[in-house]
């Protein structure tokens, strides 16, 4: 009877640390930046970005983190989101600022392994100072709502 027991339990603990391994395997991700998959930024963001999906889905409801890339340069004019939206600094700079209108001397500039966190509904621009890749947390679905009508991507294909 104990043999059985005893090898009921080894069975258990087997199964147990089989689960738990499984389990840690579906939870844990590594992507190396050589394996990243970077395309177009979407399309209400301006052209000549290019953007890499790291974990969950940027169009549908849920915790998701992309990275873009963008030249030096490279802006999106002032805008809001309807969620809080964190942003760290991998390389380059990024001359964040916030309000209704552009001003690149109000901006202020956050170097590699900077952090900036924008609530939601909060108007802010950014504009890119050298060649700068940027993670983004955020939930989705990604929304970006313009200011100003006329800087939205979507509805003028010129600045694509």
């Amino acid at each position: 009877m104990r043999a059985l027991a005893a090898v009921g339990a080894i069975v258990a603990l087997g199964a147990g640390v089989a689960m738990a391994q499984m389990h840690k395997s579906e939870m844990q991700k590594v992507e190396l930046p050589q394996q990243l998959k970077w395309g177009g930024v979407p399309p209400g963001l301006p052209g000549g970005a290019q953007l890499a999906v790291l974990a969950g889905d940027p169009a549908n409801k849920g915790l998701f983190t992309i990275r873009i890339h963008a030249p030096d340069g490279y802006r999106v004019l002032p805008h809001s989101h309807p969620t809080d939206e964190d942003i760290t600094v991998l390389k380059g700079t990024l001359m964040m600022g916030h309000g209704a209108d552009f001003s690149l001397a109000s901006a202020e500039p956050v170097p590699a392994g900077g952090f900036g966190r924008i609530p939601a509904g909060s108007n802010h621009f950014v504009q890119a100072r050298g060649d700068t890749i940027i993670q983004i947390s955020s939930m989705g679905p990604f929304q970006i709502n313009y200011v100003h009508p006329s800087d939205d991507p979507r509805h003028n294909q010129s600045k694509r």
